[in-house]
């Protein structure tokens, strides 16, 4: 079944989707982005997906192209012509169609929304949740801006197909400091040797992951010991668990960094339950 892709208020055929040569996103990587679950033909985290798109856009001055209600219409409608149960919906808003300048166009340029949606086999998923994954690292080399949610990914892509070349499926930035920051498309956690969660706070350069937030609120509610700060590579290769959360994996147990097995080198007990816990509670809450 062929895909539909919605651009700039047309539904049209994946294959003949297009965007101008001009546009801003194309041609600077002036624009954001935004992606949520589908799970059971709807939205996973609807409302921290929504939250954290009006923040990026504010970070970045670009006109919101519509209020939420129709652009959530959108989305729904998009996931519908793709007959789209389990997956993911993917949205982007640039800055729109003007001549190359640097500096921003007319102020009554319209932005340019594209938004598709494609399955996602929850079959296979879980069960690479079942087996864990690997993680490599790399030196953390992103602009200081990493809370905005924008399409300027290239040292993502870098670091992501470096993880794929090495069997892994996930990157870990690591600064200066020697202190991991995120993944390339994930919020890093472990399970530190005392059994205290870690992970780092949304002050620090990364992504206010809307997973990563929800789970959050999930452990307070379960009365599990979680902290929000830093933890260094040597700390991560210690731990008796780790995972990376998202909206593409959820949440995906953690078994060897840099080819070290984490903990026995096999999913852990901890990040095996709360991943069952999130994705329970993300079905009964999608809308």
């Amino acid at each position: 079944m062929s895909r539909v892709v919605y651009v700039n208020g047309r539904f049209v055929p994946h294959g003949q989707a297009a965007v101008h040569v001009e546009d801003r996103g194309y041609q600077l990587a002036d624009g954001v982005y935004e992606v949520w679950a589908v799970l059971g033909g709807k939205l996973a985290d609807a409302s921290g997906h929504f939250e954290r798109l009006a923040r990026s856009l504010s970070e970045l001055s670009i006109t919101p192209p519509m209020e939420r209600a129709p652009l959530e219409v959108l989305l729904r409608e998009t996931i519908r012509r793709n007959h789209v149960r389990e997956g993911l919906v993917y949205l982007q808003v640039t800055r729109g169609v003007a001549p190359r300048d640097h500096a921003f166009p007319a102020p009554h340029t319209p932005p340019s929304v594209v938004i598709t949606a494609k399955r996602v086999d929850r079959a296979a998923a879980d069960a690479r949740a079942e087996r864990g994954g690997a993680v490599i690292t790399v030196p953390e080399n992103r602009w200081g801006r990493c809370d905005i949610k924008t399409v300027g990914l290239l040292p993502n892509v870098l670091a992501k197909q470096k993880a794929r070349a090495a069997g892994a499926v996930e990157a870990w930035f690591v600064d200066e400091l020697g202190l991991v920051t995120e993944g390339a498309s994930s919020n890093a956690w472990i399970i530190d040797k005392t059994g205290v969660l870690r992970t780092r706070d949304t002050q620090a350069n990364i992504l206010r992951g809307v997973t990563r937030k929800t789970l959050l609120q999930i452990l307070a509610r379960e009365g599990m010991r979680i902290e929000e700060r830093p933890f260094t590579l040597e700390e991560a290769r210690e731990a008796k668990e780790a995972f990376i959360t998202g909206a593409g994996t959820l949440l995906l147990p953690v078994v060897s960094i840099d080819g070290k097995p984490i903990g026995g080198g096999t999913v852990g007990p901890v990040a095996k339950r709360l991943r069952r816990l999130y994705i329970e509670e993300a079905r009964r809450t999608a809308v």
